[in-house]
């Protein structure tokens, strides 16, 4: 698993993606789709239509980084925005339970402190 902190936006790409596009395809992804500069610093997540396989495209200071998941079994949870919006921002604690098969709808979080940006 790809070690990150609560410092790290992670948007969740939420349509289905054809996973065999690679660092320009899915940078064209964010472009047009997200409106955001997949060079921001940002952590893009993309999973495919079956929801067994998962891109993480990421800016590394002087390039691209490219994660490929497979689950060998079952599936990531779908979701889906009321408002119509392409992506959802996840932290890293929701992105880790998300990869480990937990559905985040029926997790309820307590209260805790966030400084504000």
């Amino acid at each position: 698993m790809i070690a990150l902190t609560d410092a790290a936006e992670i948007l969740l790409h939420l349509p289905a993606t054809d996973l065999r596009k690679s660092f320009d395809g899915l940078c064209g992804i964010v472009r047009q789709a997200l409106g955001r500069e997949p060079t921001d610093g940002s952590f893009f997540v993309f999973v495919n239509g079956r929801r067994d396989r998962v891109k993480f495209l990421h800016w590394e200071r002087d390039g691209f980084e490219l994660w490929y998941r497979r689950l060998e079994e079952g599936t990531i949870e779908t979701f889906v925005d009321p408002h119509g919006k392409l992506s959802a921002t996840l932290d890293a604690t929701e992105l880790t339970m998300l990869l480990s098969g937990v559905a985040l709808r029926s997790i309820q979080r307590r209260n805790r402190y966030r400084r504000a940006a």
